[in-house]
């Protein structure tokens, strides 16, 4: 019998480097929000006015209130996923106290059903829960690393810093180019950062990079055409 069926520890370093596979994806896709976002407002008011304090103004209040925005939610989502997580962990404690025969045939049977023989998943069986026996089960059943459960705050923030990152971008774009030559530069500056945050999220995901990279640019780009446009068209009415 290999190393890896003995202790589970392949199994269980992999579910922790997809976690954090996971914490970067939502990292990349922050950015991204935070870059297409907040160019759309920049860009919408360039169209309106090129007074530079309006600009950084509304630069500065969209980069907060989106900062906060993905903060708040990703603090309730997580914060939810979290209770979930852990209140099955409890359920599964629980079992393993009440009714061991029960949770070890379980578990038996989940490896026969992976390929082991029977007697091959009763000994593996056996062996993880002598080990180990909550997390044997809560990675067979639940798919749950013990100690890799959702963390709130750490969401929270890492999706408030990627946001302000990915809007840094388009704000400095506006605020550091010549009136003349501002939504150009701001749009050159988003197109390649969006094909980044594009290209390194779908390379996270295992899907073709210029595909997605493509997707993700026409989207931004749609984005500040039509803000843009508003702005103009406001601030000719104004």
């Amino acid at each position: 019998m290999s190393e890896s069926v003995h202790t589970g520890e392949p199994a269980l370093h992999q579910g922790a480097v997809a976690t954090r596979l996971n914490w970067l994806r939502a990292g990349v896709l922050g950015a991204n929000d935070g870059i297409v976002s907040v160019a759309g407002l920049v860009v919408g008011v360039a169209g309106a006015t090129t007074n530079r304090s309006t600009l950084f103004t509304a630069g500065i209040a969209g980069l907060v209130a989106g900062a906060l925005s993905m903060a708040a939610g990703e603090f309730v989502s997580v914060s939810t996923q979290r209770d979930t997580q852990q209140a099955l962990l409890v359920t599964e404690r629980r079992e393993l106290e009440e009714m061991p025969e029960q949770e070890l045939a379980e578990l038996t049977q989940i490896y026969v059903d992976k390929g082991l023989s029977p007697t091959l998943a009763s000994q593996v069986a056996e062996e993880l829960t002598a080990h180990d026996g909550l997390r044997a089960h809560a990675d067979a059943e639940l798919g749950l690393d013990p100690d890799e459960v959702a963390r709130p705050w750490q969401a929270a923030w890492t999706s408030a810093a990627a946001f302000t990152l990915g809007a840094l971008i388009p704000l400095l774009a506006v605020l550091l180019t010549p009136a003349a030559v501002r939504v150009p530069a701001c749009f050159v500056a988003v197109v390649v950062a969006l094909a980044l945050t594009g290209a390194l999220s779908a390379q996270l995901g295992g899907a073709g990079r210029r595909r997605a990279a493509t997707r993700t640019i026409i989207g931004g780009a749609a984005a500040m055409a039509v803000t843009y446009g508003i702005g103009t068209l406001v601030g000719r009415g104004v």
